[in-house]
């Protein structure tokens, strides 16, 4: 019987886990769907922008001398911004994302920096013990620009003072609510694009080429940053939901095997009883 007692504690348990992986699933689901629509909308954007500056880096500029941010120098220390989840339960996402990051630090040759943006990302810097210059976390599940302002800022500041030469970040791009990539891209120095000869067109700009060029790069930036927060975002919230479905599936699995054993055992133990009975009639004739 004390079998019996402990499968059916068991099977208690394993369904109140399901209860409460149904539930998250029920919620990731929710915010998955908004913070897709957020990440795949900047993409657009991303590209126009790019497309812009490319064209505005073509032109000459007054005095010869590239805008700081388009300033390639030789190489004395890097910066990565790592941007990771708050929390987990959301499959490998995190394991991949740390793993593409310390992957990358291993191969460098020069001091690197880090700018965590997330609490496990900070975490597992913090135990491999690597540099932090700063640390941002419980940005939220729908972060506006302001919110990531911070991160730009420093980012834009270390580069142009020259503290750092080359700034990447690291992130999980969204391609389907089943798939999430690992991205590894460069930041600064920005690279213009190679326009076709059919989008390389001359236009008048006000008030000169090398103002605007100067205002849209930090811009640019500070929506690299927020891009790449909006697709983590929408990651981990598909990971999430994926992850606890899973869960949940497994969860009604075992219930399944545990009911089965339960039944087998109880089973055996009305069979035993029937026996001591039958044998305790036939001793008594």
């Amino acid at each position: 019987m004390a079998n019996i007692r402990q499968i059916r504690r068991r099977i208690r348990g394993v369904q109140s886990t399901a209860k409460i992986t149904r539930a998250m699933e029920m919620i990731a689901t929710s915010k998955m769907r908004r913070a897709q629509e957020a990440g795949v909308a900047g993409r657009p954007y991303d590209e126009k922008i790019r497309q812009v500056i490319s064209a505005l880096a073509a032109l000459p500029q007054a005095g010869g001398a590239p805008h700081p941010l388009l300033q390639r120098r030789p190489v004395g220390r890097i910066a990565v911004v790592h941007i990771t989840p708050d929390r987990g339960l959301c499959g490998g996402l995190n394991a991949n994302l740390n793993r593409t990051t310390a992957s990358f630090l291993l191969e460098q040759t020069v001091p690197v920096t880090l700018i965590t943006v997330g609490r496990k990302g900070n975490e597992f810097m913090r135990r491999t013990g690597r540099e932090i210059r700063a640390e941002f976390a419980r940005i939220g599940d729908r972060p506006s620009l302001m919110d990531t302002l911070p991160i730009s800022r420093i980012v834009i500041d270390d580069y142009s003072s020259g503290l750092v030469d080359m700034v990447y970040l690291v992130f999980s791009r969204f391609v389907t609510t089943m798939t999430q990539t690992p991205v590894l891209e460069q930041l600064l120095p920005i690279e213009p694009l190679e326009l076709p000869a059919m989008q390389n067109v001359e236009y008048i700009y006000e008030p000169d080429s090398e103002v605007v060029l100067g205002e849209l790069l930090p811009r640019f930036v500070e929506m690299e940053v927020y891009h790449a927060v909006l697709e983590s975002i929408a990651s981990e919230q598909s990971a999430r939901m994926v992850a606890m479905r899973n869960a949940t599936e497994s969860a009604k699995e075992l219930i399944e095997d545990l009911t089965l054993m339960y039944n087998k055992a109880r089973q055996e133990s009305i069979t035993t009883e029937l026996l001591d009975i039958a044998g305790g009639a036939a001793a008594l004739k």
